[in-house]
């Protein structure tokens, strides 16, 4: 007996009825994997809607799960407005008697019998959402990416299913908002186009007067050097009615501009995170399903499934993953609908001022153009001239010798006619048949 080696284990000082008198600690049963995760038991008080409703889902229970949970919490209801309940939370009791041992189905009844308050029992699940964010929810979210933008028939042909959101109207906001940013980026080009076009037209305009105004400078008779500084001085002006339009209506495409490359990047930056959280929500409304129809066929073949034996923790912590990601899509959602309609308002209203104050400063420029002319009307203009300025000096002028060879051509040619004509005057006859007999 001396030599037998002796186990000893140290005796726990903690009180066993303290330690159950605790509602909120949770001693977990043999037969339970929580994979890690902690549990806190805790109760709420529910009051009814007018449908006799608190909005929540059952899921579990009897005869294949130990635990009944919290599959979904609908929006607007009793539930929802508490917050204390979400999914994934076991339920183990209902107005202080235990559901352990029944199925969903006698439950919800319990729930439905219950009048005005209902006071639940739960066992709160601490999850954690990285631990829910598995290898398969990074691929279903690039499978949904790839398909998002594939034909429904293509996606058929390759195998691939395609979780989608009916009746998505925010599809249609994105489709306008992109015809918009493309009109607005036509608008600028052809805009630029324009302005460019009068801007060159300016500078002729300019080159015009200036030559004009030195010929007014030069011309010796008072009359005529008066009426071509005037028309050289219009066109001068008209160039800087084009100057003073150009900078009127250049802050209308810088307005533009900021529409195009920082309210509408803006707008799609957020939208690339809606898409994101919808397809990550996506991802885990299918791995529900996939679970889902694990179970079924599971139980169709009447064998056991170790996470539901076990109190279907994965089941229950993907659950949980999916309302996260729900309320974070529905929060996206709302943002990319603000900065949307924003963006369309300020479309609407921006668009009308930007094209007002163009149309006003064209026509503002046009309408002095047209007046500054209308007082230029100077022609026609007397100019005296001097004898020799149309004479012109050729003594210098360049001659490679074909001008000459050919005018001594024409020369004798008209020597010849000059012969014959003097020779028929003379009476020269002419012989030979006439009629060509």
């Amino acid at each position: 007996m001396s030599g037998a080696l002796q186990e000893y284990s140290l005796v726990s000082t903690m009180d066993m009825d303290d330690m159950y008198s605790d509602n909120k600690k949770h001693q977990p049963m043999p037969w339970e994997d929580n994979m890690g995760m902690t549990v806190t038991s805790g109760h709420v008080v529910l009051k009814k809607d007018t449908q006799n409703l608190i909005g929540i889902s059952i899921g579990g229970g009897a005869p294949l799960c130990p635990c009944l949970y919290v599959v979904q919490v609908f929006d607007n209801t009793p539930a929802a407005k508490d917050g204390a309940l979400a999914a994934g939370d076991e339920i183990v009791g209902v107005n202080g008697q235990s559901v352990k041992g029944r199925t969903k189905v006698e439950v919800a009844r319990m729930i439905q019998s219950i009048k005005s308050e209902v006071t639940i029992n739960y066992n709160k699940l601490h999850a954690d959402p990285k631990q829910g964010k598995s290898l398969d929810i990074v691929l279903k979210k690039v499978k949904h990416r790839v398909v998002e933008n594939m034909n429904s028939n293509t996606a058929d042909a390759l195998g691939l299913s395609r979780a989608i959101l009916c009746n998505d109207g925010l599809l249609k906001k994105l489709e306008e908002m992109e015809r918009t940013a493309n009109m607005y980026g036509g608008l600028i080009i052809q805009t630029r186009k324009l302005l460019k076009a009068i801007f060159d037209l300016s500078q002729s305009h300019k080159a015009f007067g200036e030559v004009f105004a030195d010929i007014g400078v030069r011309e010796p008779q008072p009359a005529a050097s008066e009426a071509f500084s005037q028309f050289g001085e219009a066109h001068r002006n008209m160039e800087k009615f084009a100057i003073k339009m150009l900078k009127t209506v250049k802050p209308m495409i810088s307005d533009l501009n900021t529409f195009l490359h920082k309210a509408v990047p803006d707008t799609r930056l957020t939208v690339k995170k809606y898409l994101d959280a919808k397809f990550e929500y996506l991802s885990y409304c299918l791995k529900v399903k996939e679970m889902d129809d694990e179970e079924y066929s599971y139980a169709a073949l009447q064998e056991p499934l170790y996470r539901v034996e076990t109190g279907n923790y994965e089941y229950r912590l993907v659950l949980r993953c999916r309302q996260e990601a729900r309320s974070r899509f529905a929060k996206m959602r709302s943002d990319v609908l603000v900065k949307m309609e924003l963006l369309d308002q300020k479309h609407v209203q921006d668009i009308v001022f930007q094209l007002q104050k163009f149309v006003t400063a064209m026509a503002k420029y046009h309408t002095d153009c047209h007046n500054v002319m209308k007082t230029a009307v100077v022609f026609p203009i007397e100019v005296d001239l001097s004898r020799g300025t149309f004479t012109y000096d050729t003594a210098n002028s360049f001659n490679d010798g074909g001008d000459d060879d050919e005018e001594a051509e024409e020369d004798e040619d008209d020597d010849e006619i000059i012969g014959q004509e003097e020779s028929g005057a003379q009476g020269t006859a002419v012989t030979g048949n006439l009629l060509g007999d």
